[in-house]
């Protein structure tokens, strides 16, 4: 079993179908789980805003019989006031686990490697590991059988995309990233997810064609175009991006009954319109929801040991 979650890419194939496994059983019977975690204290590192991870990560601990104990941008500083490597050494000795939300994904490694206690990555630069997994379990509630199941990304090659790639490697999904020039997903987690879905059937497609990654899709998934951190380049974004905006039309494209997924926020009338992410077609909501089910199975795993 894995001592830390940093990565969808760390953990094995069974550790993985392990995780969603116990997601199901306990979104199904939340009850049978609620003092799994009692007395336990998970730390809430926060270096960006979040409605979904800090609500989903509190209300889990809650469930689940624990406590929450959140620590904003303002009262640890990291980088500036404390090194990962002291805030880790000093929080394994009042709580039972970390949770991290921050912009440099070195935090995490080092954070993890400071400390004897569980780390979860909520979000980094590179990564969303949490997200890419209550998608899954989104697809998997929809769709059944994930192996064979066509994933069409459209817009940035961004942290949610690189950790889609990761698990659709795991699964045996095919995915298509369509991408402005100069956008793609990094070129070492490509090489690690194609290297990963071997086993599985995974397949990737990239392409800078929008409808080329669309056409015959069974979901179509897209994301801000400027991620936090990158505000000055939102309006040259919206000018290279806008031939990659999910409408109706792109949608149409798609199998039929096919499904719109976005990790929210949502800029709408940008990335993606109201039409299509207030259809019946779109996922988002459930996606949010389930972000609380795979967190506590998360949670459960690392700290109910």
């Amino acid at each position: 079993m894995f001592e830390n979650f940093l990565s969808v890419h760390d953990i094995s194939p069974y550790d993985f179908t392990h995780t969603m496994d116990l997601s199901i059983q306990i979104k199904k019977n939340p009850k049978h789980y609620r003092t799994a975690l009692r007395n336990k204290i998970l730390a809430m590192i926060f270096q960006k805003p979040s409605l979904r991870t800090r609500m989903t990560f509190e209300v889990g601990m809650l469930q689940l019989g624990g406590s929450a104990v959140y620590l904003g941008p303002s009262d640890i500083q990291m980088g500036k006031r404390e090194t990962p490597y002291d805030i880790g050494k000093n929080l394994e000795r009042w709580v039972d686990g970390i949770m991290i939300r921050t912009f440099e994904h070195q935090n995490v490694i080092d954070l993890a490697e400071s400390t004897k206690i569980p780390v979860i990555n909520a979000l980094t630069d590179l990564l969303h590991p949490c997200q890419a997994l209550a998608d899954f379990l989104t697809l998997k509630e929809k769709k059944g059988d994930l192996s064979g199941l066509t994933l069409a990304w459209l817009g940035d090659g961004n942290n949610v995309c690189h950790s889609l790639l990761y698990t659709a490697a795991k699964t045996g999904t095919k995915m298509r990233i369509a991408t402005p020039q100069g956008y793609e997903p990094k070129s070492n987690i490509v090489k690690q997810a194609e290297e990963d879905g071997k086993e599985s059937g995974s397949e990737f497609v990239f392409t800078n064609d929008p409808s080329e990654a669309a056409k015959g899709a069974d979901a179509v998934y897209t994301d801000t175009w400027a991620s936090m951190g990158q505000e000055n380049e939102r309006e040259e974004r919206k000018k290279i991006f806008a031939p990659f905006q999910v409408n109706e039309n792109l949608m149409a494209q798609a199998s039929p009954g096919a499904f719109f997924m976005h990790c929210l926020p949502a800029h709408r009338g940008e990335e993606v319109t109201d039409a299509v992410i207030d259809s019946p077609a779109s996922l988002v909501y459930e996606q949010a929801e389930n972000r609380l089910h795979v967190q506590k199975a998360i949670l459960v795993l690392l700290l109910g040991k």
